[in-house]
């Protein structure tokens, strides 16, 4: 499952988005009764560990660049080359454009946010499209936002693709365009006969890209919508059914 938008409502700033307050109890008990439960976000591993403090929870961060292992965080090697230019991106990005949000993300990547100041887009697209030609970082679509990040090409999808290796069924949800490649990813392990069944679970928002529900096979409203789910998956004596929206 993704994080913001899907654990979490959105928040108008990223700092200060958290879980809702079922959230940690539910991950506890599920992770006691599937064979694997894991978070795959566009958020640092450092963020959903302080948030999501559930042994055995696996966590994915940055759209698939860094994981937990252990005590660990690791990182793909191959952003190593391009540490220096995020960090002048994001350094440029405080410097001339204000009015827009810069949040670093670790070291790996720059997210630029106008959600608290909507009139600030254009100038923080148009910005982000002449950093990423200059640099060779890559730009990724968000909500309300764009992220500079190194042009590796990793997603979610791979990172489902690799928690889900060893099952025969699976759930992904999430809520934005990042969390398209899982829904993609399910959909072909399952086309391809590794899974016997998967399922795309589509968190709503005003704010959902066009092609969310047209490539899931459940949707929920919102995030309390997902953590009902979440509740009868958990809930002992009970096959987990949830009524679609």
């Amino acid at each position: 499952m993704d994080f913001d938008g899907t654990l979490s409502e959105i928040a108008p700033r990223p700092d200060e988005a958290r879980p809702r307050a079922e959230v940690v109890p539910l991950l506890d008990a599920l992770v006691d009764r599937f064979g694997v439960v894991g978070v795959v976000s566009g958020r640092p591993v450092e963020f959903l560990r302080l948030h999501l403090p559930v042994p055995g929870l696996a966590l994915v961060g940055q759209y698939g660049l860094e994981r937990s292992v252990g005590d660990e965080v690791v990182a793909d090697p191959r952003v190593e080359p391009f540490l220096a230019a995020v960090a002048d991106a994001a350094a440029r990005a405080d410097a001339e454009l204000p009015g827009v949000l810069v949040e670093r993300k670790g070291r790996i990547a720059v997210t630029l946010h106008w959600r608290t100041d909507q009139d600030r887009a254009g100038a923080g697209r148009d910005w982000a499209d002449r950093v990423a030609t200059e640099s060779g970082l890559s730009l990724y679509p968000t909500r309300m936002a764009v992220e500079l990040r190194p042009p590796v090409g990793v997603d979610k999808g791979e990172a489902v693709a690799a928690l889900v290796e060893a099952s025969r069924v699976a759930m992904f949800a999430g809520d934005d365009h990042g969390d398209l490649s899982a829904f993609d990813a399910l959909a072909r392990l399952r086309r391809d006969g590794v899974l016997d069944a998967a399922v795309r679970v589509a968190v709503r928002s005003a704010e959902e890209p066009a092609e969310l529900v047209a490539r899931t096979d459940v949707a929920v409203a919102g995030p309390a919508g997902f953590v009902g789910l979440l509740a009868a998956l958990a809930a002992p004596g009970r096959s987990g059914r949830v009524a679609p929206e």
